[in-house]
């Protein structure tokens, strides 16, 4: 995918629901993984010419593990976007204290409580993830499955307890395309280090998604459609520009 195809989707996302506004100051989780840097860059970029005037700052929460975060930090150097790196041990409560059964909840949980935090003490009003359109279906999928409930999340959500809005610009940028972006312009990925990675229910989701595909071929399509088009609430676009969704 090209930069300005990954740019065209994000504003379109952006401009659906009203997801920046001007004198915004955006926090961007830095996972290392491809779709946050993914983000990144399509922020950065789109700062340029977009008419609503916004600053980003990258957060990077480490888990506890010893991460080379060197060609992320150059990356960011060449975007003229400052990056933190905020240390937790997170890792050694999850697995070590505690002794998870089921790591991933209580890992999500502690890990977006020290981004949040970590935005809010940078001066930050947003905060951007970088769930792609695949994400959407798959958490689609997951409620359905595990919990008996139509839902997935929000474009936009408004957070009461850290007082932040949270915005996910890549909802329409499909996860093959990010693929495709990671290796056309050289993301400094790192692999990521938790022993839990690639064994969760969304990998099982994902393969099942795969399965389903291969039998009806455009159903990552259709349960997109949907999506935006059916009766989740938090999906309807607003119509006042001036009102960002919650």
């Amino acid at each position: 995918m090209q930069l300005q195809q990954l740019l065209s989707r994000t504003r379109k996302a952006i401009d659906d629901y009203h997801m920046i506004q001007d004198g915004d100051r955006i926090a961007v989780g830095i996972s290392g993984g491809k779709d946050s840097l993914a983000l990144l860059y399509a922020l950065s970029e789109l700062r340029r010419f977009y008419p609503k005037k916004y600053e980003l700052i990258a957060i990077s929460i480490n888990l506890g593990y010893e991460i080379d975060y060197s060609e992320v930090k150059k990356l960011c150097e060449n975007l003229s976007v400052e990056l933190q790196v905020i240390q937790t041990e997170i890792k050694s409560i999850v697995f070590d204290i505690r002794k998870e059964d089921n790591p991933c909840s209580l890992c999500s949980k502690l890990r977006k409580g020290a981004f949040n935090d970590a935005a809010k003490s940078a001066g930050c009003n947003k905060a951007a993830y970088a769930h792609h359109r695949d994400d959407v279906i798959e958490t689609l999928l997951m409620s359905l499955i595990y919990e008996g409930r139509i839902h997935t999340f929000a474009p936009v959500t408004y957070l009461d307890r850290s007082e932040i809005t949270l915005i996910r610009p890549l909802i329409y940028v499909n996860e093959c395309d990010i693929v495709g972006f990671q290796h056309k312009y050289d993301l400094p990925v790192f692999k990521n280090p938790c022993p839990a990675d690639g064994y969760t229910k969304r990998e099982d989701i994902k393969n099942l998604i795969k399965q389903l595909d291969a039998e009806a071929p455009g159903i990552r399509d259709r349960l997109f459609r949907a999506i935006i088009s059916g009766t989740i609430p938090s999906w309807v676009k607003p119509e006042d520009p001036e009102t960002p969704v919650h």
